[in-house]
Protein backbone atom coordinates (compact mmCIF):
# COMPACT_ATOMS: atom_id res chain seq x y z
CA UNK A 1 0.00 0.00 0.00
CA UNK A 2 1.47 3.30 -0.99
CA UNK A 3 2.51 5.59 2.09
CA UNK A 4 0.47 8.68 2.89
CA UNK A 5 1.78 12.36 1.20
CA UNK A 6 1.78 15.91 2.44
CA UNK A 7 1.41 17.60 -0.73
CA UNK A 8 1.83 21.48 -1.16
CA UNK A 9 -0.89 24.10 -1.85
CA UNK A 10 0.28 27.58 -2.72
CA UNK A 11 -2.23 30.45 -1.92
CA UNK A 12 -0.15 33.35 -2.20
CA UNK A 13 -2.30 34.49 -5.30
CA UNK A 14 -5.82 33.97 -2.96
CA UNK A 15 -4.57 34.58 0.16
CA UNK A 16 -1.28 36.63 -0.49
CA UNK A 17 -3.00 38.89 -2.64
CA UNK A 18 -5.27 39.34 0.40
CA UNK A 19 -2.89 41.27 2.46
CA UNK A 20 -3.33 44.85 3.09
CA UNK A 21 -1.43 47.33 1.21
CA UNK A 22 0.25 44.79 -1.12
CA UNK A 23 -1.09 42.91 -4.08
CA UNK A 24 0.10 41.59 -7.81
CA UNK A 25 -0.78 42.16 -11.10
CA UNK A 26 -2.50 39.45 -12.97
CA UNK A 27 0.89 39.02 -15.34
CA UNK A 28 2.86 38.67 -11.62
CA UNK A 29 -0.10 35.84 -10.70
CA UNK A 30 0.39 34.13 -13.49
CA UNK A 31 4.32 33.96 -13.14
CA UNK A 32 4.18 32.78 -9.92
CA UNK A 33 2.26 30.03 -11.57
CA UNK A 34 4.17 29.05 -13.44
CA UNK A 35 7.25 28.83 -11.41
CA UNK A 36 5.13 27.21 -8.77
CA UNK A 37 4.66 24.47 -11.35
CA UNK A 38 8.11 24.22 -11.90
CA UNK A 39 8.40 23.42 -8.60
CA UNK A 40 6.50 20.98 -8.38
CA UNK A 41 3.74 22.96 -6.11
CA UNK A 42 0.45 20.19 -6.09
CA UNK A 43 -1.85 23.44 -6.57
CA UNK A 44 -2.08 26.27 -6.58
CA UNK A 45 -5.54 28.70 -5.59
CA UNK A 46 -5.05 30.89 -8.20
CA UNK A 47 -8.02 33.61 -7.73
CA UNK A 48 -11.26 34.30 -6.80
CA UNK A 49 -13.86 33.28 -9.95
CA UNK A 50 -16.86 35.07 -8.43
CA UNK A 51 -14.67 38.36 -8.63
CA UNK A 52 -14.75 40.62 -11.64
CA UNK A 53 -11.29 41.87 -12.36
CA UNK A 54 -10.31 37.88 -12.30
CA UNK A 55 -12.33 36.79 -15.03
CA UNK A 56 -9.70 37.25 -17.78
CA UNK A 57 -6.85 36.00 -15.95
CA UNK A 58 -8.61 33.06 -14.09
CA UNK A 59 -10.02 31.78 -17.83
CA UNK A 60 -6.15 32.39 -19.35
CA UNK A 61 -4.70 30.59 -16.93
CA UNK A 62 -6.84 27.62 -17.65
CA UNK A 63 -6.18 27.34 -21.23
CA UNK A 64 -2.12 27.61 -20.33
CA UNK A 65 -2.41 24.47 -18.32
CA UNK A 66 -5.21 22.70 -21.24
CA UNK A 67 -2.31 23.33 -23.55
CA UNK A 68 0.47 22.11 -21.25
CA UNK A 69 2.28 26.12 -20.59
CA UNK A 70 1.54 24.59 -16.50
CA UNK A 71 2.25 20.96 -17.06
CA UNK A 72 1.00 19.29 -13.83
CA UNK A 73 -0.14 21.93 -10.99
CA UNK A 74 -3.58 22.08 -10.67
CA UNK A 75 -5.45 25.41 -10.47
CA UNK A 76 -8.37 25.82 -7.61
CA UNK A 77 -10.73 28.97 -7.21
CA UNK A 78 -11.82 29.92 -3.87
CA UNK A 79 -15.54 31.12 -3.26
CA UNK A 80 -18.25 31.38 -0.35
CA UNK A 81 -19.74 27.93 0.25
CA UNK A 82 -23.08 29.74 -1.12
CA UNK A 83 -24.78 28.08 -4.19
CA UNK A 84 -25.32 31.03 -5.78
CA UNK A 85 -21.65 32.04 -5.79
CA UNK A 86 -20.65 28.57 -6.76
CA UNK A 87 -22.88 29.15 -10.27
CA UNK A 88 -21.66 32.44 -10.96
CA UNK A 89 -18.48 30.98 -10.48
CA UNK A 90 -18.80 28.23 -12.83
CA UNK A 91 -21.26 31.14 -15.39
CA UNK A 92 -17.51 33.55 -15.26
CA UNK A 93 -15.03 30.31 -15.58
CA UNK A 94 -16.42 27.93 -17.12
CA UNK A 95 -13.04 25.73 -17.00
CA UNK A 96 -13.10 25.34 -13.47
CA UNK A 97 -12.41 22.01 -12.39
CA UNK A 98 -10.50 22.52 -8.76
CA UNK A 99 -12.88 24.75 -6.12
CA UNK A 100 -12.69 25.31 -2.29
CA UNK A 101 -16.02 26.50 -0.63
CA UNK A 102 -15.22 27.92 2.48
CA UNK A 103 -17.43 29.48 5.51
CA UNK A 104 -17.52 30.18 8.94
CA UNK A 105 -17.72 27.51 11.73
CA UNK A 106 -17.02 28.86 15.07
CA UNK A 107 -19.15 30.38 17.84
CA UNK A 108 -17.36 33.87 17.43
CA UNK A 109 -17.28 33.79 13.70
CA UNK A 110 -21.28 32.73 13.85
CA UNK A 111 -22.33 34.95 16.67
CA UNK A 112 -20.03 37.97 16.22
CA UNK A 113 -19.96 38.12 12.54
CA UNK A 114 -23.29 36.53 11.33
CA UNK A 115 -24.79 38.47 14.03
CA UNK A 116 -27.93 36.43 14.05
CA UNK A 117 -28.50 35.75 10.61
CA UNK A 118 -27.28 32.19 10.21
CA UNK A 119 -27.22 29.73 13.31
CA UNK A 120 -25.28 26.55 13.18
CA UNK A 121 -27.81 24.36 11.23
CA UNK A 122 -27.87 26.95 8.90
CA UNK A 123 -24.08 26.91 8.33
CA UNK A 124 -24.08 23.13 8.00
CA UNK A 125 -27.29 23.14 5.59
CA UNK A 126 -25.37 26.70 3.10
CA UNK A 127 -22.26 23.95 2.87
CA UNK A 128 -23.93 20.78 1.91
CA UNK A 129 -25.95 23.18 -0.80
CA UNK A 130 -22.60 24.54 -2.31
CA UNK A 131 -21.34 21.30 -2.69
CA UNK A 132 -23.81 19.91 -4.60
CA UNK A 133 -24.32 23.20 -6.53
CA UNK A 134 -20.32 22.51 -7.35
CA UNK A 135 -20.84 18.76 -7.96
CA UNK A 136 -23.63 19.67 -10.43
CA UNK A 137 -21.79 22.05 -12.20
CA UNK A 138 -18.61 19.49 -12.59
CA UNK A 139 -16.26 20.41 -10.10
CA UNK A 140 -13.02 17.62 -10.21
CA UNK A 141 -12.49 18.22 -7.13
CA UNK A 142 -13.80 19.62 -3.74
CA UNK A 143 -12.45 21.07 -0.75
CA UNK A 144 -14.59 22.27 2.17
CA UNK A 145 -13.12 25.03 4.44
CA UNK A 146 -13.82 25.39 7.91
CA UNK A 147 -13.24 29.05 8.50
CA UNK A 148 -11.72 29.51 12.32
CA UNK A 149 -12.26 25.34 12.99
CA UNK A 150 -9.19 26.21 15.66
CA UNK A 151 -12.11 28.06 17.57
CA UNK A 152 -14.90 25.32 16.73
CA UNK A 153 -15.70 22.90 19.04
CA UNK A 154 -14.29 20.03 18.07
CA UNK A 155 -17.79 17.67 18.39
CA UNK A 156 -19.48 20.35 15.45
CA UNK A 157 -16.19 20.26 13.55
CA UNK A 158 -16.40 16.53 13.08
CA UNK A 159 -20.49 17.17 12.15
CA UNK A 160 -19.64 19.70 9.61
CA UNK A 161 -16.74 17.49 8.03
CA UNK A 162 -18.73 14.33 7.94
CA UNK A 163 -21.87 16.22 6.39
CA UNK A 164 -19.59 17.59 3.74
CA UNK A 165 -17.86 14.30 3.05
CA UNK A 166 -21.32 12.76 2.56
CA UNK A 167 -21.93 15.40 -0.38
CA UNK A 168 -19.06 14.24 -2.52
CA UNK A 169 -16.32 16.92 -0.55
CA UNK A 170 -13.06 15.73 -1.86
CA UNK A 171 -11.08 17.38 1.23
CA UNK A 172 -11.84 19.27 4.05
CA UNK A 173 -9.65 22.50 5.07
CA UNK A 174 -8.59 23.11 8.64
CA UNK A 175 -8.17 26.71 9.00
CA UNK A 176 -6.23 27.81 11.66
CA UNK A 177 -7.89 31.73 10.82
CA UNK A 178 -6.03 33.59 13.79
CA UNK A 179 -3.44 31.67 14.08
CA UNK A 180 -5.16 29.89 17.24
CA UNK A 181 -3.70 27.23 17.53
CA UNK A 182 -0.10 25.48 18.72
CA UNK A 183 1.39 22.69 17.41
CA UNK A 184 0.14 20.03 20.30
CA UNK A 185 -3.49 21.52 19.74
CA UNK A 186 -3.61 21.01 16.27
CA UNK A 187 -1.62 17.88 16.28
CA UNK A 188 -4.60 15.99 18.26
CA UNK A 189 -7.83 18.29 16.57
CA UNK A 190 -6.41 16.80 12.83
CA UNK A 191 -5.45 13.31 14.29
CA UNK A 192 -8.96 12.94 15.37
CA UNK A 193 -10.79 14.87 12.29
CA UNK A 194 -9.02 12.87 9.97
CA UNK A 195 -10.04 9.47 11.93
CA UNK A 196 -13.58 10.63 11.92
CA UNK A 197 -13.86 11.36 8.31
CA UNK A 198 -11.22 9.16 6.67
CA UNK A 199 -10.15 11.77 3.87
CA UNK A 200 -7.52 13.97 2.87
CA UNK A 201 -7.42 17.00 5.16
CA UNK A 202 -6.08 20.43 4.62
CA UNK A 203 -3.91 22.87 6.60
CA UNK A 204 -3.97 25.92 6.81
CA UNK A 205 -2.64 28.79 9.49
CA UNK A 206 -1.82 31.78 10.00
CA UNK A 207 1.10 33.57 11.67
CA UNK A 208 -0.15 35.49 14.47
CA UNK A 209 1.67 33.75 17.28
CA UNK A 210 4.60 32.89 14.81
CA UNK A 211 4.14 29.44 14.95
CA UNK A 212 2.48 29.02 11.54
CA UNK A 213 5.10 26.90 10.02
CA UNK A 214 5.30 24.96 13.07
CA UNK A 215 1.41 24.53 13.17
CA UNK A 216 1.35 23.34 9.68
CA UNK A 217 3.62 20.32 9.93
CA UNK A 218 2.18 19.53 12.82
CA UNK A 219 -1.00 19.14 11.44
CA UNK A 220 0.28 17.57 8.49
CA UNK A 221 1.73 14.96 11.06
CA UNK A 222 -1.80 14.22 12.65
CA UNK A 223 -3.57 13.62 9.25
CA UNK A 224 -0.73 11.47 8.09
CA UNK A 225 -0.91 9.82 11.96
CA UNK A 226 -4.76 8.89 11.32
CA UNK A 227 -4.10 7.60 7.73
CA UNK A 228 -4.70 9.84 5.04
CA UNK A 229 -2.93 12.21 3.29
CA UNK A 230 -2.09 15.62 4.29
CA UNK A 231 -2.44 19.18 2.03
CA UNK A 232 -0.33 21.70 3.16
CA UNK A 233 -1.39 25.35 2.11
CA UNK A 234 1.11 27.77 1.97
CA UNK A 235 2.52 31.35 0.74
CA UNK A 236 5.74 32.38 -1.00
CA UNK A 237 7.91 34.34 1.09
CA UNK A 238 4.84 33.99 4.35
CA UNK A 239 2.80 37.17 2.50
CA UNK A 240 -0.71 36.68 3.93
CA UNK A 241 -3.16 39.08 5.87
CA UNK A 242 -1.76 40.15 8.97
CA UNK A 243 1.13 38.30 10.63
CA UNK A 244 1.07 36.19 7.51
CA UNK A 245 0.59 32.83 6.47
CA UNK A 246 2.92 29.49 6.79
CA UNK A 247 6.14 30.30 4.79
CA UNK A 248 6.20 27.52 1.31
CA UNK A 249 10.02 27.22 1.64
CA UNK A 250 10.23 27.32 5.38
CA UNK A 251 7.37 24.73 5.44
CA UNK A 252 9.09 22.21 2.63
CA UNK A 253 12.62 22.07 4.62
CA UNK A 254 10.43 21.59 7.78
CA UNK A 255 9.25 18.29 6.29
CA UNK A 256 12.39 17.24 4.32
CA UNK A 257 15.06 18.19 7.00
CA UNK A 258 13.64 18.23 9.99
CA UNK A 259 14.46 15.44 12.51
CA UNK A 260 10.64 14.01 13.43
CA UNK A 261 10.17 13.99 9.76
CA UNK A 262 12.97 13.55 7.69
CA UNK A 263 13.04 9.73 5.93
CA UNK A 264 9.44 8.90 8.13
CA UNK A 265 7.11 11.61 6.25
CA UNK A 266 6.62 11.59 2.79
CA UNK A 267 6.68 14.99 0.98
CA UNK A 268 5.16 15.07 -3.07
CA UNK A 269 8.21 13.81 -5.02
CA UNK A 270 7.98 16.73 -7.13
CA UNK A 271 9.06 18.89 -5.17
CA UNK A 272 11.99 20.85 -6.23
CA UNK A 273 13.75 23.28 -3.78
CA UNK A 274 16.29 24.57 -6.47
CA UNK A 275 13.58 26.61 -7.45
CA UNK A 276 13.44 28.31 -4.04
CA UNK A 277 15.69 31.57 -4.79
CA UNK A 278 13.93 32.30 -8.09
CA UNK A 279 10.24 32.46 -6.87
CA UNK A 280 11.23 34.19 -4.20
CA UNK A 281 12.79 36.77 -4.90
CA UNK A 282 10.45 37.19 -7.99
CA UNK A 283 7.54 37.27 -5.08
CA UNK A 284 9.71 39.96 -3.30
CA UNK A 285 10.21 42.09 -6.56
CA UNK A 286 6.35 41.68 -7.34
CA UNK A 287 5.07 42.67 -3.71
CA UNK A 288 7.77 45.61 -3.10
CA UNK A 289 8.21 43.48 0.34
CA UNK A 290 12.21 42.94 0.91
CA UNK A 291 12.75 39.45 2.25
CA UNK A 292 14.22 39.70 5.71
CA UNK A 293 17.63 39.02 6.12
CA UNK A 294 17.40 35.62 8.41
CA UNK A 295 14.68 34.50 6.37
CA UNK A 296 15.63 29.93 6.25
CA UNK A 297 17.00 29.37 3.26
CA UNK A 298 16.41 32.79 0.76
CA UNK A 299 16.99 35.31 3.18
CA UNK A 300 21.04 37.55 2.81
CA UNK A 301 22.07 35.76 6.06
CA UNK A 302 20.57 32.41 6.09
CA UNK A 303 24.61 31.04 4.48
CA UNK A 304 26.43 33.87 6.40
CA UNK A 305 29.26 33.29 9.16
CA UNK A 306 31.47 35.69 10.74
CA UNK A 307 31.63 34.07 14.66
CA UNK A 308 35.73 32.87 14.30
CA UNK A 309 33.97 29.75 15.29
CA UNK A 310 31.34 29.43 12.85
CA UNK A 311 33.27 30.17 9.91
CA UNK A 312 36.68 27.96 10.92
CA UNK A 313 33.92 25.19 10.92
CA UNK A 314 31.76 26.06 8.28
CA UNK A 315 34.92 26.17 5.96
CA UNK A 316 36.07 22.69 7.51
CA UNK A 317 32.85 21.14 6.95
CA UNK A 318 30.11 23.14 5.50
CA UNK A 319 27.44 20.52 7.73
CA UNK A 320 29.24 21.77 11.00
CA UNK A 321 26.64 25.02 10.83
CA UNK A 322 24.64 24.31 7.45
CA UNK A 323 21.78 22.24 8.18
CA UNK A 324 21.41 21.99 4.14
CA UNK A 325 23.31 22.84 1.25
CA UNK A 326 22.91 26.30 -0.22
CA UNK A 327 22.99 24.32 -4.21
CA UNK A 328 19.43 22.78 -2.45
CA UNK A 329 17.82 25.48 -2.87
CA UNK A 330 18.95 27.19 -5.57
CA UNK A 331 21.60 29.15 -4.63
CA UNK A 332 25.49 29.57 -4.96
CA UNK A 333 24.65 31.18 -8.55
CA UNK A 334 26.95 34.60 -10.19
CA UNK A 335 24.61 37.46 -10.70
CA UNK A 336 25.51 39.70 -13.52
CA UNK A 337 24.94 43.29 -12.97
CA UNK A 338 24.88 45.85 -15.78
CA UNK A 339 27.15 48.90 -14.68
CA UNK A 340 27.56 50.61 -17.85
CA UNK A 341 24.96 51.17 -20.89
CA UNK A 342 21.91 49.99 -19.79
CA UNK A 343 18.85 49.84 -22.12
CA UNK A 344 15.35 48.89 -20.32
CA UNK A 345 11.90 48.19 -21.51
CA UNK A 346 9.13 49.83 -20.46
CA UNK A 347 5.89 51.86 -21.42
CA UNK A 348 7.83 54.54 -23.77
CA UNK A 349 10.11 52.10 -24.88
CA UNK A 350 11.20 52.29 -28.93
CA UNK A 351 11.38 49.05 -31.34
CA UNK A 352 15.45 49.78 -31.40
CA UNK A 353 16.01 49.55 -27.61
CA UNK A 354 13.30 46.44 -27.65
CA UNK A 355 15.47 44.81 -30.16
CA UNK A 356 18.47 45.27 -27.72
CA UNK A 357 16.95 44.14 -24.40
CA UNK A 358 15.19 41.04 -26.37
CA UNK A 359 18.64 39.79 -27.79
CA UNK A 360 19.86 39.75 -24.70
CA UNK A 361 17.37 37.34 -23.67
CA UNK A 362 17.49 35.65 -26.69
CA UNK A 363 14.74 36.24 -28.06
CA UNK A 364 14.49 36.12 -32.10
CA UNK A 365 11.17 37.52 -34.03
CA UNK A 366 10.16 36.31 -37.77
CA UNK A 367 10.12 40.25 -38.96
CA UNK A 368 10.07 43.83 -37.63
CA UNK A 369 6.27 42.85 -37.63
CA UNK A 370 6.12 40.79 -34.48
CA UNK A 371 8.51 42.33 -33.07
CA UNK A 372 6.59 45.21 -33.36
CA UNK A 373 3.62 43.34 -31.99
CA UNK A 374 4.92 41.76 -28.78
CA UNK A 375 6.85 45.12 -28.31
CA UNK A 376 3.52 46.61 -27.86
CA UNK A 377 2.77 43.93 -24.88
CA UNK A 378 5.82 44.28 -23.39
CA UNK A 379 4.92 48.74 -22.83
CA UNK A 380 1.67 47.19 -21.67
CA UNK A 381 2.98 45.08 -19.29
CA UNK A 382 5.04 48.08 -18.03
CA UNK A 383 1.49 50.00 -17.15
CA UNK A 384 0.33 46.75 -16.08
CA UNK A 385 2.31 45.92 -13.58
CA UNK A 386 3.80 49.35 -12.89
CA UNK A 387 7.35 47.71 -12.41
CA UNK A 388 10.26 46.77 -15.19
CA UNK A 389 9.62 43.65 -17.35
CA UNK A 390 11.67 41.10 -15.98
CA UNK A 391 13.41 38.67 -18.32
CA UNK A 392 10.86 35.62 -17.72
CA UNK A 393 7.91 37.92 -18.24
CA UNK A 394 8.77 39.49 -21.26
CA UNK A 395 9.78 35.55 -22.56
CA UNK A 396 6.05 34.50 -21.62
CA UNK A 397 4.59 37.72 -23.15
CA UNK A 398 6.70 36.55 -26.55
CA UNK A 399 5.01 33.03 -26.40
CA UNK A 400 2.33 33.78 -25.04
CA UNK A 401 0.99 37.18 -26.35
CA UNK A 402 -2.76 35.81 -27.03
CA UNK A 403 -3.12 34.69 -23.54
CA UNK A 404 -0.96 37.20 -22.20
CA UNK A 405 -2.69 40.50 -23.80
CA UNK A 406 -6.16 38.84 -21.85
CA UNK A 407 -4.36 38.19 -18.80
CA UNK A 408 -3.82 42.07 -18.96
CA UNK A 409 -7.22 43.26 -19.78
CA UNK A 410 -8.83 43.29 -16.20
CA UNK A 411 -11.79 44.97 -17.75
CA UNK A 412 -15.26 43.10 -17.20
Amino acid sequence: MAENTIYIIDVTNRDGVQTSRLGLAKLEKTLLNLYLDEMGVFQSEFGFPTTRHETNYLNANLDLAEIGALKRIWLSGWLRAVREDVEEAFRLVPKLKHVNLSISTSPQMIEGKFRGKYGWQDIVAMMCDAVDAAKENGAQTIGVNAEDASRTELAQLLEFAVAAREHGADRIRYCDTLGYDDPFTIYEKIKALAEAVKIPIEVHCHNDLGMAVACSVAGAKGAIDAGVDAYVTTTVNGLGERAGNADLVSTILAVQKSSGFVRTYHLDEHINLSHAWKICNYASLSFHVPIPVTQPAVGANAFAHESGIHADGALKDSRNYELYDFTEVGRGHIELIETGRLITTGEYSGIKGFQNVAGKCELRFRNDEEAREILELVRYANVHTQKPVTEDEMKFIAKYPRHAKLIMSVQP
